[in-house]
């Protein structure tokens, strides 16, 4: 019998959605330095087709994209994908940002940026640490707050049993905050636990995945059941109640 060749390793895919052709290829370059398979798109319906097709595991998108622009692209995409998606854009305006993380971006780059600093991102996303807060492995046991049950291997969330559709990035703020009830998370120490150590950004990235956190459990400002706001300190698993 034939001797079996041994599996390696897949590598990991990313998709450059951009129209600025030598910025894309730029961002190409080096993500294939660093080891990646890298597909290229610049507009919107070519990348969610490629998108469908190669199922990346990141996706680099402008948001200024012609005809379909970006945040219409990350609406489509997180129908049939959860990649981790990192949005790129011009104006540097809050609203943008805003806007863009609120249909599923993780994380946001404004132009000009650093392409070392694109991949440092896109590094911290891709080894984000899958385990509780403390550092020990995931129960096996879904966490129970209220009518809220949080599956921490199978990453999933339900709420009355119903299924709640939250992002990567989202559950693992939620899962953070639940591994620890007894805890009140500030931005760097959510950080920490979601993004790691390292990780470069503007630190109010985690108010807005807090805010579709419970967007998405039916919290508001005034009724809080589920993450909580202590004021002037951080961020909290509620009861539920």
């Amino acid at each position: 019998m034939a001797d079996m060749a041994p599996q390696l390793p897949s590598r990991r895919r990313a998709l450059v959605i951009d129209d600025e052709e030598a910025l894309a290829t730029l961002i190409a370059d080096y993500l294939e330095r660093d080891g990646f398979e890298v597909h290229l798109a610049h507009d919107g319906l070519e990348g969610l087709e490629a998108a469908r097709s190669i199922d990346p595991d990141v996706v680099v998108l402008d948001l200024g994209l012609p005809g379909i622009d970006g945040v219409e692209v990350c609406r489509q995409l997180r129908s049939f994908s959860d990649c981790y998606v990192i949005m790129l854009t011009a104006r540097s305006e809050e609203v943008d940002t805003l806007i863009g993380l609120s249909v599923g971006a993780d994380d946001y780059m404004t132009k000009p940026f650093s392409p070392r600093e694109l991949l440092a991102r896109i590094s911290a996303l891709l080894r984000r640490p899958r385990r509780t807060a403390d550092g020990s492995t995931a129960a096996s046991e879904p966490l129970r707050i209220g009518s809220l049950s949080i599956d921490l291997p199978g990453r999933e969330v339900l709420l009355d049993g119903y299924p709640v559709p939250l992002t990567r990035t989202e559950f693992d703020v939620l899962a953070a905050l639940a591994a620890s009830p007894q805890l009140v998370f500030s931005r760097r120490v959510l950080i920490e636990a979601v993004w790691g150590d390292n990780w470069v950004g503007d630190p109010h990235l985690v108010d807005v995945h807090v805010l579709h956190v419970r967007q998405k459990l039916g919290d508001t400002a005034d009724a809080q059941r589920y993450v909580r706001t202590i004021r002037g300190v951080g961020y909290r698993i509620g009861t539920g109640g």
